[in-house]
């Protein structure tokens, strides 16, 4: 498997309901990993791959990314960039689905902030991957809409995406955005927005958790 990866793998053989989870700019295969043993009381696998982009966060530090961004710039997302940043998630996906204990009815693609926007590309693209696709403190580009053409399957993603109104990262107004942009799609989702700034609280994680359950783990339809 090329990119690093942290996981926790819930007690039992399996096949486990699993999370892609895909962290931020500056961050690295640990970050979402502490989620894990609170979502649903540790019931998912969840896997946890590093961007293969370094970036100085510090004297001597180093954090991880998905793809180059310039701070403030501006400028427009370098699609070339996440396509190709997408295409090594599919190729470690692939071969994490060969590896681990993966229930493939029920996997969902997390991310968040600049993790968030992987997971848009990646769950806009093939929708029928995925169980749900969660999307925290990010927004998604509206030149991913362009990349892709499966309209009809998007009507069939669950998708949650949260929030902070403090947000001085990801302005909250580019969540509202790509609420609209789904929306308008007729993606079934579900939007909270939380008094809190760039980050997971005890709030939106206990929301994200009843979400799972409800959307996920209940009995229900399963994904092919």
């Amino acid at each position: 498997m090329e990119l690093l990866h942290t996981l926790y793998e819930p007690a039992g053989e399996g096949p486990h309901p699993t999370i892609l989870a895909l962290h931020g700019w500056g961050a690295n295969a640990m970050d979402l990993l502490g989620l894990a043993p609170h979502l649903v009381g540790g019931r998912f696998l969840v896997i946890c791959p590093q961007g293969p982009v370094q970036t100085p966060i510090g004297p001597g530090m180093i954090g991880y990314g998905w793809y180059r961004i310039v701070p403030g710039s501006g400028q427009p997302p370098d699609m070339h960039a996440i396509l190709k940043a997408g295409q090594q998630l599919w190729d470690f996906l692939q071969a994490a689905e060969a590896r681990y204990h993966i229930d493939r009815n029920k996997l969902l693609v997390l991310g968040f902030s600049q993790g968030g926007v992987m997971a848009y590309s990646m769950a806009l693209s093939q929708p029928e991957r995925f169980a749900a696709l969660i999307a925290l403190s990010t927004w998604l580009p509206a030149e991913i809409l362009e990349q892709v053409d499966n309209r009809a399957a998007w009507q069939q993603l669950p998708t949650f995406i949260q929030h902070g109104s403090r947000d001085a990262l990801v302005q909250v107004d580019r969540a509202r955005r790509s609420v609209e942009l789904l929306r308008e799609q007729r993606v079934p989702l579900t939007y909270r927005e939380y008094e809190m700034g760039h980050e997971i609280t005890s709030p939106s994680l206990t929301d994200l958790v009843q979400w799972l359950q409800a959307n996920v783990l209940s009995p229900g339809p399963t994904r092919r």
